[in-house]
């Protein structure tokens, strides 16, 4: 049977890195607070990823006439690289200091 490329999975953590907790939406696999996150799946949700590292922050992307912004992440530990959309809780002064940072395709 395949994978869905997409899992949701509600859950609550603490960030690793700035000890915040989250309330997990299904939708959320960051920190809220400090936006680092965890790398823990191969395709969103799915949990399969042995790697464990953290997560960085490392770029904002702004899409739809600048109401979409997209958090870009790299794996400290295994070099990873994804994108996610930042959701509507998320720490608005985090969005933009990466939004300063450029962008490496």
């Amino acid at each position: 049977m395949e994978t869905k490329k997409f899992q949701k999975k509600v859950e609550d953590f603490i960030c690793e890195k700035c000890g915040a907790k989250n309330i997990g939406r299904g939708y959320n696999d960051h920190c809220c607070k400090c936006l680092w996150s965890k790398h823990v799946d191969i395709n969103p949700g799915d949990r399969q990823s042995d790697c464990g590292g953290a997560m960085e922050p490392i770029a904002v992307e702004i899409r739809k006439s600048g109401r979409e912004y997209i958090i870009h992440y790299k794996c400290q530990k295994c070099g990873y690289e994804y994108k996610v959309k930042a959701m509507p809780e998320d720490n608005f002064e985090e969005i933009l200091k990466l939004s300063n940072k450029p962008i490496k395709e």
